[in-house]
């Protein structure tokens, strides 16, 4: 029996998992993501104790997923520390010696959700520590020189949030500069966790999170938008984002589901979308 190997490289933690053909995962582990070479280490580690036939990764980004790029498989322009013009793929490649898929970590999830699901043209959001999105139209990533950075659009600003700079270090107040996590704590001086629910910050958050809903929308017109991310797993956040989408959208076009099933949050349990996403891309190196 083949197995096949998920990295979802993310800027937090690593997630390393190997799982069969079924997707069934057979073991995992979670590491920090350090500096890259404490990483790596440990993730070669796991991989050589525990070997497999391909693997996929799904990588914060900007990464470079163009093949004939001469920096094809680098994490390019990240603000993380020790990250930037990091050649991972190569580091990996070298290692194990094993046909690997190279990818975003929300295009994985949203391969993973297509999958799962059986629908062709969706969006995968992440609102979390930063903000992304992958595309999938006809089971098919979208993308032309680069990969989208759909977290980086602007957005119109909430009206009792105009004083607030936004935390973007490239933007200040693009989307990800006033809707990311940490722009929870930027504002009040309290991590989003410590909140309550009906803290009025919520409300700006979720007007900020729909106008990523809305331009998805209108930009794709994908079969569903699904939400992953710590801050969308706040009680209550996920109606609150699907309420202030209606109002905006403001029946310009029909979506093809209520919004309670089109806005959702991730069909596979324990933030498993981008495992399954990248054992499916793994199987399609064979």
């Amino acid at each position: 029996m083949k197995t096949y190997g998920s990295i979802e490289a993310g800027g937090t933690k690593f997630v390393l998992a190997v799982g069969d053909e079924n997707n069934k995962i057979l073991k995992s582990t979670q590491i920090k993501t350090t500096l890259p070479d404490e990483t790596i280490k440990k993730t070669l580690s796991f991989f050589k104790e525990n070997p497999v036939d391909a693997l996929g990764i799904g990588s914060f980004g900007p990464i470079d997923i163009t093949p004939d790029s001469p920096t094809y498989g680098y994490i390019t322009s990240t603000p993380k520390k020790g990250w930037t013009n990091y050649n991972l793929l190569a580091k990996i490649q070298k290692a194990l010696n094993i046909p690997i898929n190279f990818t975003t970590d929300v295009n994985a999830s949203a391969y993973g959700e297509m999958i799962l699901t059986g629908e062709k043209s969706l969006v995968y959001l992440t609102i979390g520590t930063g903000i992304g999105g992958g595309a999938v139209q006809n089971g098919q990533f979208i993308g032309g020189f680069s990969h989208a950075e759909m977290g980086h659009q602007w957005v119109k600003r909430h009206p009792d949030d105009l004083d607030f700079k936004g935390i973007c270090p490239y933007h200040n107040d693009c989307l990800e500069g006033v809707a990311a996590g940490p722009s929870i704590e930027a504002r009040t001086g309290i991590r989003g966790e410590d909140l309550p629910d009906d803290h009025p910050v919520w409300e700006i958050q979720a007007y900020y999170i729909a106008q990523i809903a809305m331009n998805t929308t209108l930009s794709f017109a994908p079969d569903q938008i699904i939400f992953g991310g710590g801050v969308m797993g706040k009680p209550g956040m996920l109606k609150k984002v699907q309420q202030n989408f209606i109002t905006l959208l403001n029946g310009y076009v029909r979506i093809p589901k209520t919004v309670e099933n089109y806005l959702v949050l991730p069909h596979i349990q324990n933030n498993a979308s981008a495992t399954i996403g990248n054992f499916e891309l793994a199987k399609r190196m064979k």
